[in-house]
C-alpha cells in the first residue's frame, strides 16, 4: 500500500505550495471569474421564466417583511429553500431592485467558486494545476452564464464544491477538524439553497471515490466517531431553525411540498414540463464546457492512466474528478425532470481534468494529442459560420435575427483566432502560456456576448415592454391577467403583485369583470376573437407575438360587468 506521505516524497513536484502561494492562486482565480462574470452583469432586463420568479420571491421578502415564508404574486411559494432570495432582497434593498442585485449572489457565488478551485488544487497538486483549474472552470460556458443569472445553481454549485473537496481533504490527511466541520457548513447552506440535493451529491462523489481509494488499496486517514457527529450537529443548528419555523407558520404540507414534491418529485416525476431523454446532458455538457471539451476526452483518458500509477496527491484527485465527472451525470441523466443548469455542479470536476493534463503537457509529455484537439476547434467553428451565413442568406430572416447572428459570428471569429493562436503556442512548445491564451479567448467571447450580444435579445422579451405600458398607464383598482401567452412570472416582476394568471378552469370573464379597467395580455391570435360582454376592448400595445388588451367598462366606476 502507498501512503499519502510517500507519495509526496516520491514526486516533489505535486507537494502543497506554501499558504501564500494558494492564497495568490485563490486571488488569481477570483480575479479571473470576476473578469468573466461581472462585466454587464445589470445589462438587459431578467429572462423568463426563473429569473423573473425568483427575483419577484426575493422583491416579496421586501413587500411583505416576511423572511421566513417566501411569497410569490403575494402568495405562500414552497418551491425552494430560501438562502438565494434573503441574499438577494438584501442586494435589492442597497441597490433597488433591479438585475444587477438580483444577479449578484450568482456572481459572488461564480467568483467564490474560483477562488475555491485554484486555492483547492494549488494546495493539493501544486501551484500550476491551481491555476489552470481555476480559469478553465471561470471561463467555461455554462459556469460564466450560471454565474450571471438570477438563480440559486451558483450558490449551491459552491456549496457542493467545497463540501466534496473538504471532505476529500479529511479523508487524505489534511486538517480533519477544519475540514469536517467546513464540509457540514457548506453542506449545510447548500440545502438551505436548494434542498437536500446538496447532500445527496456530495455522497454520490465521496462514497464512490473512497470506495475507489480502499480498492486501490491506498493509505487514507479516518476522521474520528466525534467528529462525524459534530459535523451532523453543526449542519443541523445551521438548518433545522428555518424549517422548524416554516412548519410552524405553515404547517407540515408546506415542507412535504418543498421536500417532497419539488426536491425528491424531481427524479421520480416530471416537474413543470421539464423532461428529456437519457442522453439529454450529452450537449449540455459540450456546449457547458464550451470552449474547453474539446481537450475533455484527452484529459479523461490522462487522469485515466493516472490512476494506475503509484498514489500522491495527484493521483488522488484525478480519482476524485473522474468520479465527480461521472456520479452526477449519470444521477442526473436518470431523474425524470431535467434542466440543463444541473449539470454545472460537476463543471469543477471537468476543470481539474483538464487543468491536470495541461500540467502534464507542461512538464513534458507528448503534445500531439493537444495540438490535434486545438485544431480541430478553427474547423469547427469555420464550418458553423459557413452554415449561419448561408442559412440567413436563405431564410430571408429579420433584421433583428440576423443581428443575433451577426453576434454569433463575431464571437466565433473570436474563438477561431484564440484557437490559431492556442495552436502556434504549443506548436513552438509554449505549453505553460497556451492555456491562458485560450482562456482569454474565452473571457472576450463570453464579455462580448454579455455586454454587446444580450441588449440585442431584448427584442425577443416582449412581456417587459408591455409592462413598461401598463406601468405607464396604470390606474388605482386596475385590474392585471395574462393569458395564452408566457412570461406570467415577468409580468409580475415587471409591474407589481397580484397579477391573474389565467389557466385551468379560470374563466377570463370573471377575471376581466372583476375590475372597471384591466389590463389583459395574451396571444395575437387570441386577442382577435376574445370579446367580453358589458367591456370595450383596446389594443394598447404589442410586442412580438404578444398583445396587451385594456378592457373598460362603458361607465366609469362600474366594477361588474
Amino acid at each position: 500500500m502507498f501512503s499519502v506521505r510517500a507519495g509526496r516524497r516520491n514526486a516533489p513536484e505535486r507537494s502543497s505550495p506554501p499558504m501564500s502561494g494558494a492564497m495568490r492562486t485563490a486571488f488569481f482565480g477570483a480575479l479571473v471569474a470576476a473578469i468573466a462574470t461581472l462585466p454587464g452583469l445589470g445589462t438587459g432586463t431578467l429572462w423568463d421564466n426563473s429569473e423573473t420568479a425568483y427575483g419577484e420571491v426575493a422583491r416579496e421578502i421586501l413587500l411583505t417583511h416576511d423572511w421566513v415564508v417566501m411569497h410569490l404574486n403575494l402568495t405562500p411559494w414552497f418551491v425552494q429553500p430560501p438562502l438565494y432570495f434573503w441574499i438577494a432582497a438584501g442586494f435589492a434593498k442597497i441597490f433597488g431592485v433591479g438585475s444587477f442585485a438580483l444577479r449578484l449572489p450568482s456572481a459572488l457565488a461564480t467568483i467564490a467558486m474560483g477562488a475555491s478551485i485554484g486555492y483547492a488544487s494549488a494546495r493539493l497538486a501544486g501551484p500550476r494545476v491551481g491555476l489552470y483549474g481555476a480559469i478553465v472552470l471561470s471561463t467555461s460556458l455554462m459556469q460564466a452564464i450560471i454565474g450571471r443569472m438570477a438563480i440559486m445553481d451558483a450558490l449551491l454549485d459552491l456549496a457542493v464544491a467545497i463540501g466534496i473537496l473538504a471532505l476529500f481533504r479529511a479523508f487524505t490527511g489534511g486538517w480533519q477538524a477544519a475540514s469536517v466541520l467546513g464540509a457540514a457548513i457548506a453542506i449545510a447552506l447548500g440545502i438551505l439553497a436548494k434542498g437536500p440535493v446538496a447532500s445527496v451529491v456530495v455522497a454520490l462523489v465521496i462514497v464512490p471515490w473512497f470506495m475507489w481509494e480502499r480498492f486501490a488499496r491506498a493509505r487514507l486517514t479516518y476522521p474520528p466517531i466525534w467528529l462525524w457527529v459534530a459535523g451532523l450537529a453543526l449542519l443541523l443548528a445551521i438548518d433545522v431553525p428555518w424549517f422548524a419555523l416554516l412548519a410552524t407558520r405553515e404547517g407540515l404540507h408546506a415542507i412535504d411540498r418543498l421536500i417532497g414534491h419539488y426536491t425528491f418529485g424531481r427524479y421520480v416525476k416530471t416537474i413543470e414540463s421539464q423532461s428529456g431523454p437519457v442522453w439529454y446532458y450529452v450537449p449540455v455538457v459540450i456546449l457547458g464546457f464550451f470552449p474547453w471539451i474539446a481537450y475533455l476526452p484527452n484529459a479523461a483518458v490522462a487522469a485515466w492512466k493516472r490512476t494506475r500509477t503509484p498514489d500522491d496527491m495527484s493521483v488522488h484527485l484525478a480519482r476524485l474528478a473522474l468520479v465527480w465527472s461521472v456520479a452526477p451525470f449519470v444521477f442526473f441523466s436518470l431523474a425524470q425532470t431535467k434542466l440543463p443548469n444541473y449539470l454545472a455542479l460537476e463543471l469543477p470536476a471537468l476543470a481539474l481534468l483538464v487543468a491536470l493534463w495541461f500540467d502534464q503537457l507542461a512538464v513534458g509529455e507528448p503534445r500531439r494529442s493537444a495540438l490535434i484537439a486545438t485544431a480541430v476547434i478553427p474547423l469547427t467553428i469555420g464550418a458553423v459560420a459557413i452554415a449561419i451565413a448561408i442559412y440567413a442568406r436563405d431564410a430571408h430572416l429579420l433584421a433583428s435575427t440576423q443581428a443575433v447572428l451577426g453576434d454569433l459570428g463575431t464571437m466565433g471569429a473570436v474563438i477561431f483566432v484564440g484557437s490559431i493562436v492556442t495552436f502556434v503556442l504549443l506548436w513552438i512548445r509554449q505549453m505553460e502560456i497556451a492555456p491562458y491564451a485560450f482562456a482569454l479567448t474565452a473571457i472576450v467571447t463570453v464579455t462580448y456576448a454579455m455586454v454587446v450580444a444580450e441588449p440585442h435579445a431584448e427584442r425577443f422579451k416582449p412581456i417587459p415592454q408591455l409592462a413598461a405600458v401598463i406601468r405607464d398607464h396604470r390606474q388605482n383598482g386596475d385590474g392585471i391577467a395574462i393569458h395564452n401567452a408566457g412570461g406570467g412570472n415577468s409580468l409580475i416582476f415587471y409591474t407589481q403583485p397580484h397579477v391573474d394568471i389565467i389557466g385551468g378552469n379560470i374563466d377570463p370573464h370573471d377575471v376581466i369583470c372583476s375590475a372597471s379597467r384591466t389590463f389583459y395580455v395574451t396571444s395575437a391570435r387570441s386577442a382577435d376573437t376574445l370579446t367580453i360582454e358589458g367591456r370595450e376592448k383596446h389594443v394598447v400595445a404589442a410586442s412580438g407575438n404578444d398583445v396587451l388588451l385594456l378592457f373598460t367598462s362603458p361607465r366609469p366606476g362600474l366594477a361588474r360587468c
